[in-house]
């Protein structure tokens, strides 16, 4: 994975905050046709072969914020302007979440393991005699590997005692735990989105900025412009992504233009007491349970593998019980749930309660836009109960299975044997088939997609390291 700091992440925010400076100020619709040209005028340094690529993919950036799926459009005459038109004339969010910017990719050659000039042809030769293919051969005492025979296995650059073989991934392929990353015939990247789980890792992947997701930023904006009145719910992981106290974000984000603001760690509550009565119920039938918040790692479980599925919780996410309540409350209001997930725009389509999800690097561009400065904010308080850490817990690995051992009575806490997966990889993959077929000795899984888990998404902004020392810091002081 690409780290924050990154210039796609820096062009993709810059875009963002232009787009919802401007229709703010009522000027996009004049400006945006022009924003690929003042972002890369004439006689500027460029990142590609010339100018005018740069800036076909400044529009094709636009476009994906816009909410346009890129594979599925051939204009290349239609202005950004109708898009624009289109963007705030349309009524629902379809599928799919992501898109491929495929004149941004770059085609990047297979994968492949090259050995260098610090191979030295040494007597031992471990690279040939492990190789489990017979694809390393010796040339004038100098290993060559044989493409065709080669299967990538990595024995070989494992084993070398110079670090003379190197490893050439193709990023996005690499990341994609579920093997939905593929090349076209001219090699461009394309995505199978019946295998998709929405993870969003080949965007955080990709160095070259060509996945991303289709936004709803001018949803919101709009909305937010004509004085809906919306209903903000706030994923707990939104602790340490912005400067100041979470009391200063609750303010800013009202300053923002959402009316009301409710914790999602209210709904990990009741995710976390029900998972726990579930477990209990499925002790009594010695069966196995996998927590169930994380709508990646459950869309893995149904489209790859079998097995797993009758072992996932039935419970619903923390989103899905504070959108429930949200629609309770505020019956006429449009909800937009705020997190660093991908996969819940994809959650939020099989759920009626949510109309629109933004992450928090979306958030942060509408504060910027809007001229707001977290640090700035008087303190304010959430619209509903608090939740107490263990809820909040929920935004970091292993977090989930804890509250879920909170919920549990004294004798079933004694037989709960939790296990966590960490991250959603091919590995991972592959243990989890093997903990469905009943070879680990565990009786309750926790699945997060993300490595270090919410506060690791692709939506978030903030260094994971400073983001779990923040939570910690709240659960020493809300103790």
């Amino acid at each position: 994975m690409l780290t924050l700091n990154n210039q796609s992440n820096y062009i993709r925010k810059e875009l963002m905050i232009k787009l919802l400076k401007s229709f703010f100020e009522g000027k996009l619709e004049q400006e945006i046709d022009r924003i690929p040209i003042d972002m890369n005028p004439k006689d500027s340094s460029t990142y590609r072969c010339c100018i005018y690529k740069d800036r076909a993919m400044i529009r094709y950036r636009i476009m994906a914020l816009l909410g346009v799926s890129i594979e599925k459009e051939d204009n290349e005459y239609k202005p950004l302007k109708e898009y624009l038109n289109e963007a705030l004339d349309r009524k629902n969010i379809d599928r799919p979440v992501m898109t491929v910017l495929d004149t941004a990719c770059s085609s990047c050659r297979k994968v492949a393991y090259t050995i260098t000039d610090a191979c030295r042809g040494c007597l031992a030769r471990p690279c040939s005699t492990n190789c489990p293919f017979g694809a390393i051969s010796f040339i004038n005492g100098h290993a060559q590997i044989d493409s065709d025979l080669c299967r990538n296995c990595g024995k070989c650059k494992d084993l070398c005692p110079f670090n003379a073989i190197i490893h050439t991934p193709v990023p996005c392929e690499e990341s994609c735990p579920v093997g939905a990353v593929s090349r076209d015939d001219h090699g461009r990247m394309c995505i199978d989105y019946e295998k998709c789980i929405s993870c969003g890792r080949c965007g955080r992947s990709c160095p070259f900025g060509a996945v991303m997701e289709r936004s709803q930023i001018i949803d919101v904006a709009s909305h937010i412009k004509n004085g809906t009145q919306l209903t903000a719910i706030l994923a707990p992981s939104v602790i340490g992504q912005f400067p100041g106290s979470l009391k200063q974000t609750i303010a800013a984000v009202k300053a923002a233009g959402f009316n009301v603001l409710l914790d999602v760690a209210d709904g990990a509550e009741t995710t976390a007491k029900l998972e726990a009565e579930e477990f209990t119920e499925q002790q009594a039938e010695g069966k196995l349970l996998a927590t169930s918040c994380c709508p990646a790692w459950v869309e893995a479980a149904e489209k790859h593998i079998d097995k797993m599925r009758d072992f996932v919780s039935s419970t619903k996410t923390p989103m899905y019980y504070t959108a429930e309540t949200a629609k309770k409350l505020y019956p006429y209001n449009k909800i937009v749930f705020i997190g660093p997930c991908t996969a819940k725009k994809n959650e939020a389509l099989r759920d009626s309660s949510v109309d629109y999800v933004l992450n928090f690097e979306e958030l942060g561009a509408f504060f910027i836009a809007r001229g707001i400065d977290v640090n700035d904010c008087s303190e304010k308080e959430f619209d509903n109960n608090t939740a107490g850490f263990q809820a909040r817990a929920f935004a970091a690995a292993g977090g989930v299975a804890a509250a879920v051992e909170s919920n549990l009575d004294a004798e079933v806490r004694k037989v709960f044997k939790p296990f966590g997966v960490d991250g959603l990889s091919r590995k991972n993959i592959n243990l989890l088939k093997t903990a469905a077929a009943g070879k680990l000795p565990y009786n309750m899984i926790e699945v997060m997609s993300c490595e270090g888990g919410c506060i690791c998404g692709p939506g978030v902004i903030s260094n994971p390291k400073i983001v779990k020392k923040k939570l910690d810091k709240y659960k020493e002081e809300t103790a």
